[in-house]
Order: C-alpha cells, then sequence, then structure tokens
C-alpha cells in the first residue's frame, strides 16, 4: 500500500469514527469519506472492498448518503454498475448538513415543543407554569437554531462567510 493509500484509509477510518460522535452510523461516513476521497465515481463493489461490508450494508449506507444529498449516483460510460460521488465543494457540504438537519431534527423538535407548550398553557400550578416557562425557553433556542441554518444553507459562501468571520472578531 503506498503512502498515499495508507492516508486515505486512515482518513476514512477517522472520518467513520467522528461520524459515529457526530450521530451518524459509521459505515455511512466511512463511505462518505471514501467518496470524498476518491478521485473518480466508486461503484458499490469498489467500496465493499474498500471497507470489508456487504452488500446490503453497502447500499443501505448509499441511498442514505443520497437521501442527505452528500452523494450522487453518476453514469460511467460503457460500465453497467451503479457509480457514485460525493459533492466535494466544503461549502454545499456544510450547507447540505445543515439543512438536513434541519428538517431531520430541530424542525421536529420544535412541533413536540410547540405541542407540549400548547397543552401546558392551561395548568395553573407552579410546577405546571415552571414546565411551561421552560418549555418556552427551549423552542425559542431550537427556532433561534432552525433560523440560523436556514439562513446559512440558503447563503453563498462569500456572502456569509465575511459577515461571519466578522461577528466571530
Amino acid at each position: 500500500m503506498s503512502e498515499l493509500d495508507q492516508l486515505k484509509d486512515d482518513f476514512v477510518t477517522q472520518w467513520g469514527a467522528l461520524g459515529s460522535q457526530w450521530g451518524i452510523n459509521r459505515t455511512m461516513a466511512m463511505i462518505h469519506a471514501l467518496l470524498l476521497v476518491s478521485p473518480a465515481p466508486v461503484n458499490t463493489d469498489q467500496i465493499m472492498e474498500a471497507l470489508h461490508i456487504s452488500r446490503g450494508n453497502a447500499n443501505t449506507n448509499l441511498r442514505e448518503l443520497i437521501s442527505w444529498g452528500l452523494i450522487r449516483q453518476v453514469i460511467v460510460r460503457g460500465e453497467r454498475k451503479d457509480h457514485f460521488e460525493a459533492e466535494k465543494e466544503v461549502w454545499k457540504i456544510f450547507c447540505t448538513l445543515a439543512r438536513e438537519r434541519k428538517r431531520r431534527e430541530t424542525e421536529p423538535a420544535s412541533m413536540v415543543l410547540q405541542d407540549c407548550i400548547n397543552r401546558s398553557k392551561g395548568i395553573k400550578t407552579a410546577e405546571g407554569e415552571e414546565f411551561h416557562k421552560q418549555l418556552t425557553a427551549l423552542n425559542e433556542f431550537v427556532t433561534l437554531a432552525n433560523t440560523m441554518m436556514e439562513k446559512i444553507a440558503t447563503k453563498e459562501q462569500s456572502a456569509l462567510l465575511p459577515k461571519l468571520v466578522k461577528l466571530l472578531s
């Protein structure tokens, strides 16, 4: 194995470990990493061989990565097998992740919170009022996070990045 191949393998392994810490399936993160560092589209058999995973595991995670918008299926002329490539532009990946996290996590959380807030309005005990107050504060934060993720996911890097740098300075 060449030094570059070893580095790629290390990256794929570590990205998989990080993915599980971010709440993403380790294999899904490893497939994403493999496609990120692959210079050409890769087919399912190549993914299975590189990561030592089953076809079912590969197919399940490929479908999930496609649904997240992080990879796409591509046609390679002269090949009958499906090939896949990752989005490689970092800002687009970040925006996709922000949009998907919002859709899959913070929007449903906000709906649950709003339902509980509405149902707790009529509880006039001290504990009920404190519960309502706490959920309202939590929902305000989740709503703010949703708004921020929406703004990030729809902005061009060149327009947003200088503002973020200025804000953080």
